[in-house]
């Protein structure tokens, strides 16, 4: 678990209020229901056929995503420069990422699974924090940048860092260690542990020990098991928790995600 809350942090991009603003949502969003949105065939078919229609439902439809996706995931211009379309087309006519977005389409042609998990995982979230806002949730084909997007009540799940363990490609970049949690099965514990994260970040981040840093991120993943219902992180500090919440009946999800003193969870 050493500096496990910066190895997670990297792993994420996360855009506040200030820097991208969402749709607007209503009251009636506390119930809504979750499902994937396919931005990433969209983008699959602009980039694989040069379908200019495709990159138009793109700007219309998926604006914060797209924005966020070129300048700051791709990092390849403003999304008002009048040649993106063509450094976007461009970036992705190597090979590799091509094969990688065909393999990547074809992996990921059902999602009911997600669905399916993403809304049970919610679902206990709403129970337990009152007034929690339930994110519209897209996926998207990066360039192995990012595995989990963060937005204002948003998430968005980049695919091609979930194709597998044994997925050639990775077997040229990554370690094993990192490719165990490349997986479809990672997808739903990422996205929860994510969002919730940008929910209750850690306070004075800079100032805080080793040890707390590690409590924290233990807080959110013990949450997340909870959630999905299966001790899906099961590490040294997770069972601290564990042994706390034992110790504290009384203690409800919200109020432990809020607990910032961590010399009371500290054995």
């Amino acid at each position: 678990m050493k500096n496990l809350y910066l190895v997670i942090l990297m792993t994420l991009f996360l855009f506040t209020a200030c820097e991208l603003k969402q749709r607007p949502y209503g009251d009636e969003d506390h119930n809504a229901r979750i499902e994937v949105l396919r931005y990433d065939r969209l983008e699959s078919r602009y980039l694989t056929t040069s379908d200019f229609s495709a990159l138009q439902r793109m700007n219309t439809e998926f604006p914060v995503e797209t924005r966020t996706l070129l300048e700051k995931v791709l990092q390849i211009g403003e999304v008002n420069d009048p040649e993106i379309s063509s450094k976007f087309l461009r970036f992705f006519q190597d090979s590799t990422l091509l094969t990688l977005i065909s393999d990547t389409e074809a992996e990921y042609a059902n999602m009911d699974d997600l669905n399916k998990g993403l809304n049970a995982a919610f679902d206990y979230l709403k129970e337990q924090i009152p007034g929690l806002s339930i994110p519209r949730v897209y996926a998207q084909i990066g360039a192995l940048d990012q595995s989990i997007i963060i937005g204002d009540k948003s998430i968005g799940i980049c695919l091609d860092k979930y194709m597998g363990e044994n997925y050639p490609l990775y077997e040229k970049y990554y370690s094993y260690q990192q490719r165990e949690s490349m997986t479809r099965s990672y997808i739903v514990p990422d996205c929860v542990t994510f969002y919730l994260l940008s929910l209750y970040p850690i306070q004075d981040f800079e100032r805080r020990t080793q040890l707390e840093h590690d409590l924290h991120m233990a807080k959110v993943m013990w949450v997340t098991n909870q959630a999905l219902k299966t001790p899906f992180f099961n590490t040294e500090y997770t069972r601290i928790i564990d042994n706390f919440m034992t110790l504290h009946k009384g203690l409800t999800v919200s109020e432990l995600l809020a607990l910032d003193d961590y010399s009371k969870i500290m054995p």
